[in-house]
């Protein structure tokens, strides 16, 4: 079979599904045993993982130009002909691992994760979820397009981010409305959209016999270890623990600047009446002074940043009809993450590529692993990778020729880091919860007015402490700005998860770095092969939905913030 697999990337990227049919026939008409299982395994996973790649590689054509229409054509002609036939072929392969009982060694959770996708598939569904993915690309191609004009120049949403930051609350108040006010010009498109994707979602879930879509979207996410009810629990500790640290941020903040109250436009500006942070003035900068930052925290992490910098797998800087946000896949055959963001040059464009690099990192690290479904590791874990990274990065951000920052500097950037994780959590609570109501009340949810109201008022449970007062309209159409909720439902909990797993990875750091490193390191390489709880543990860490651990992490939080602040002249 080697001989017959693509052999290069550019090769699989000319492949149809024609040339993989019989890669996938010959593997179900293969006989499979105790001692040829390993074998079949292989081939199937080297088979699984160039149609994965080719997919992957087609994604991230669409999103670094959105308004290229061959890449447009060659993924919905991939989503088309390929997805669908893929998917059956593959349906086909694990019903006959199943159905042979045999269970290899180390494929314990895979087997477990293959019987719930198996439970889960129907072939009705395929053109379903084809149509679901290009719904999703149009959301990126509206929110892509949007630009305003500042000072005579077109600028992209996110290249208006620094002007944000302008001590000037007369400037900024002044953008941050430009920037509202485009988004709000496509208010009726995407609700339009949105008036697609709800039917769809529906259909999906009544095709999988399953009682509603967020039924449907737990299957799909793997989720064993934990309920919708546990996100409502999550949902009420942050209520109860975080809210009112956030509340006491935002006084400070109000105090510092000297503000009747804080409104959406004074979220950015630096509370300590110093110039914004600019750590960085090309992508090159970017790039050279990360690397540095990730050699400090372990030396192989600057090796793995290093090789994607030379091999062309990063594409950081923002620009008009590139997708929005930023993300790490993976190009499974190759081995080979690939990180996408849209930096402009402030500090939260390094938090994001702190946070790619470790999903990098956990792409690198699980490379080892010899199937394609031991590297499918739960989000939430993957997200404490990310998280965990940006706050063992978080001492190296000074220091040393290669250093973003003076000392000074970097203790005003770790505070907006760690108060914004604070912040996070309520933010995070809004979009978890909003997607509950939904999809517990399709109807409702289908109704974009009503979607506002629901929105509005979960703002006002766990935002109250901003003053959106007079911006209604910007206010309540917040869900419109939060691509998840979009394209990949109910991805969102498991940032707020992997933020407290992080904590405690960090906390851990603070008493022994290297130790805490080894363990993150432990647990990253082993990709999928545990239940997320011990995926938890292994890094030094628990899954956790609590009053209690989250004070505890909030209040390591607050004492350092405190800390730091002794610190800046």
């Amino acid at each position: 079979m080697k001989k017959t697999l693509p052999k290069s990337p550019q090769e699989v990227m000319q492949w149809k599904w024609e040339q993989f049919a019989p890669l996938y026939e010959e593997l179900a008409e293969r006989s499979i045993h105790a001692e040829n299982v390993n074998e079949w395994l292989a081939d199937w996973s080297r088979t699984s993982e160039w149609v994965d790649e080719l997919e992957n590689r087609l994604y991230v054509a669409i999103t670094v130009n959105t308004a290229d229409p061959e890449a447009e054509s060659l993924f919905n002609a991939f989503m088309d002909h390929t997805y669908p036939p893929a998917r059956e072929a593959e349906q086909v392969l694990k019903k006959k691992l199943l159905e042979s009982g045999l269970e290899p060694e180390g494929f314990e959770i895979p087997l477990r994760n293959l019987r719930a996708e198996a439970a889960l598939f129907r072939s009705d569904n395929l053109p379903l979820l084809a149509q679901e993915q290009k719904l999703a690309n149009e959301y990126d191609k509206i929110t892509g397009s949007q630009t305003v004009e500042w000072e005579g120049e077109e600028r992209t949403i996110d290249q208006m981010n620094p002007v944000f930051q302008d001590p000037n609350r007369e400037v900024r108040e002044k953008a941050w409305r430009l920037a509202r006010e485009r988004q709000l010009a496509d208010r009726e498109a995407i609700n339009a959209l949105w008036q697609k994707f709800m039917p769809l979602r529906l259909q999906i879930a009544r095709n999988a016999d399953l009682p509603d879509y967020r039924a449907y979207r737990w299957s799909v996410m793997q989720r064993f270890d934990y309920t919708p009810e546990d996100c409502k629990q999550f949902h009420s500790a942050i209520e109860k623990a975080v809210v009112p640290a956030a509340a006491r941020i935002l006084e400070r903040r109000r105090q510092r600047l000297g503000l009747d109250s804080v409104r959406p436009w004074d979220l950015s500006v630096d509370s300590f009446g110093k110039p914004a942070l600019r750590p960085f003035q090309s992508i090159n900068e970017l790039i050279t002074k990360t690397s540095a930052v990730f050699y400090q925290v372990d030396p192989q992490f600057g090796k793995y940043f290093d090789i994607m910098s030379e091999e062309g797998l990063l594409d950081l800087d923002n620009r008009k009809n590139k997708a929005p946000g930023g993300y790490c896949t993976e190009f499974s055959a190759s081995r080979k993450p690939f990180i996408f963001t849209n930096a402009v040059g402030i500090h939260d464009n390094v938090q994001t590529l702190l946070h790619e690099g470790g999903h990098s990192f956990h792409a690198f690290e699980s490379a080892y692993l010899p199937y394609l479904p031991q590297l499918h590791y739960s989000n939430e874990i993957a997200e404490v990778a990310s998280m965990s990274m940006e706050l063992l990065a978080a001492p190296y951000l000074s220091g040393g020729k290669q250093a973003f920052y003076t000392p000074d500097e970097a203790a005003r950037a770790r505070i907006e880091h760690l108060e914004g994780s604070i912040l996070f959590w309520p933010y995070m609570a809004v979009v978890d919860a909003f997607q509950h109501w939904v999809y517990e009340n399709p109807e409702q949810g289908s109704d974009p007015d009503a979607c506002d109201a629901q929105w509005g008022a979960l703002w006002d449970r766990f935002m109250g402490a901003e003053d959106w007062s007079g911006l209604e309209d910007e206010k309540v159409t917040g869900w419109h700005r939060k691509p998840h909720i979009h394209q990949i439902p109910f991805y969102y909990v498991d940032y707020g998860l992997a933020q407290l797993g992080a904590v405690q990875v960090w906390r851990n750091s603070l008493a022994d770095p290297k130790a805490a490193t080894a363990a993150y390191r432990q647990a990253l390489s082993l990709g999928g092969t545990r239940p997320l709880p011990e995926l938890f543990q292994a890094a030094g860490a628990k899954l956790a939905f609590d009053a209690e651990t989250l004070s505890e992490a909030v209040s390591l939080m607050e004492k350092t913030i405190e800390e730091l602040e002794e610190l800046i002249g």
